[in-house]
């Protein structure tokens, strides 16, 4: 049979202990079909020639809040505390609306794009206006990219001693009825989804204990997924002690969470019988290792947690604190973060790609179609590019030269079969209009001049 598609004299990552070091991918429909070295190649319509260069599964992002670009770098809060940006900055988000998150969504996807992200998730959880998520599918339809939507939530603003202003967070009611709309209306359970839903309150000390536990119940019957942030900061050990009178973990634990659906983010100030017992549950974590730094609030220990038996994939998180959404990015800091802790036998580069990869899947319930490329996999793969000046001297280990050399952008980047980054630049007709429209939303919610 001819391929759709070929990408060849390539060294292909495959998956995990599965490397071609001169070999090609033919690609079918929306699927890898099959994969060989180089001489053997099948009839194609299209091939593209990967000469010299590393093709590796598209990466996935596990963790990321997509309408925080509409708030890059804002300056009042760059060298605040994880409580202190997000107060200052809880204000502005309330300005939110749907055509704000349409263009921050469209936005944060070409980001991701050039970065190698074929698959992301959005944890959303500022509704001040209704409809939001709905905004982020068309952005994400549009260009034809896998998305995977968590529907945030928050119902404890300053008045009942939470963070946020009234104005983004949401009655009980409100949000348990629009978690069952979203699911209805947008979830694809098929094999080769491209659009997916999880439900996802924002943290244990943003919600009240009905919300946790109601989402465990609504993901039990729809066949969903969990995602929440979790001990990520020392202040939330404070909050849940002196207010349900345990840990966050166990208060994670006693509404319900503790399940083979749930991925958490961050994860940093467990204590180790906790982060067994949540390995021993099937939970994963998502670790964000350029976002914790730049906070300055540490960061999960991603070796350490995988040695206990938790998967990890990478996360962006939001562009408030990370200010870029390059998982090329994350994979590489994951890897001086695991060896600055651990020492250099710790952590090589591929583990940190099989957590780009292989614990992104994992940590979606996903594993079966994306993180790698086997025969049957979805069609999402990254063909990358570094300059020759960057590469000088790198013969022996394209995938270790990929995170340690750089930076490494996506030259090729496919998505369910279909290229939407060639030669560096994004295929996306609409990008320089959303770009101009983006930056007068990004005025306006910053209270800027026009």
């Amino acid at each position: 049979m001819t391929a759709d598609l070929l990408i060849h004299d390539a060294y292909i990552y495959v998956d995990r202990g599965w490397e071609i070091p001169s070999g090609w991918v033919a690609i079918t429909g929306n699927r890898v079909t099959a994969l060989g070295d180089s001489g053997t190649e099948p009839e194609a319509k299209r091939r593209i020639s990967a000469h010299g260069k590393l093709v590796t599964p598209g990466l996935i992002n596990c963790h990321h809040h997509m309408y925080q670009n509409l708030t890059r770098s804002y300056a009042p809060v760059t060298n605040g505390t994880l409580f202190e940006w997000l107060t200052g900055l809880y204000p502005l988000w309330a300005e939110l609306d749907a055509d704000s998150v349409y263009l921050s969504t469209y936005v944060a996807m070409a980001e991701l794009l050039l970065g190698g992200c074929t698959t992301s998730m959005d944890h959303m959880y500022v509704h001040p206006k209704p409809f939001l998520i709905d905004a982020q599918f068309k952005a994400a339809n549009e260009i034809g990219y896998r998305f995977y939507a968590t529907r945030g939530s928050m119902t404890r603003s300053v008045e009942d001693g939470g963070l946020p202003p009234a104005s983004v967070v949401q009655k009980e009611e409100v949000i348990l009825e629009d978690s069952v709309r979203l699911v209805e209306r947008f979830h694809d359970a098929a094999p080769g989804a491209m659009n997916r839903v999880a439900l996802a309150p924002c943290s244990l000390f943003s919600v009240t204990e009905r919300i946790m536990s109601e989402s465990a119940r609504l993901a039990e019957k729809y066949d969903l997924r969990l995602h929440t942030h979790l001990a990520e900061d020392p202040q939330e050990d404070t909050y849940c002690q002196e207010v349900y009178g345990c840990t966050p973990v166990e208060y994670f634990e006693r509404v319900g969470w503790a399940t083979p659906r749930s991925w958490v983010a961050h994860f940093i100030y467990p204590k180790q019988d906790e982060i067994k017992r949540l390995a021993h549950a099937g939970v994963c974590t998502a670790q964000c290792p350029c976002s914790n730094m730049l906070i300055g609030g540490g960061s999960a220990d991603l070796m350490g947690l995988r040695a206990l038996g938790m998967p990890v994939g990478l996360g962006c998180d939001g562009s408030a604190s990370t200010d870029s959404a390059s998982l090329w990015l994350e994979a590489r800091t994951a890897l001086l973060l695991g060896r600055y802790k651990n020492g250099p036998h710790s952590m090589s580069a591929r583990d940190a790609l099989d957590a780009a990869t292989r614990g992104g899947a994992a940590c979606l319930g996903w594993e079966d179609e994306i993180g790698h490329l086997r025969p049957g996999a979805c069609a999402d793969l990254v063909i990358w590019q570094m300059s020759d000046v960057a590469l000088a001297g790198a013969l022996t280990d394209p995938v270790e030269a990929l995170l340690r050399c750089g930076p490494a952008t996506a030259g090729t980047t496919i998505v369910n079969g279909v290229p939407l980054v060639e030669n560096g630049l994004p295929n996306l007709p609409g990008l320089n209009d959303v770009l101009r429209e983006h930056m007068q939303q990004a005025r306006r919610i910053q209270r800027l001049n026009p």
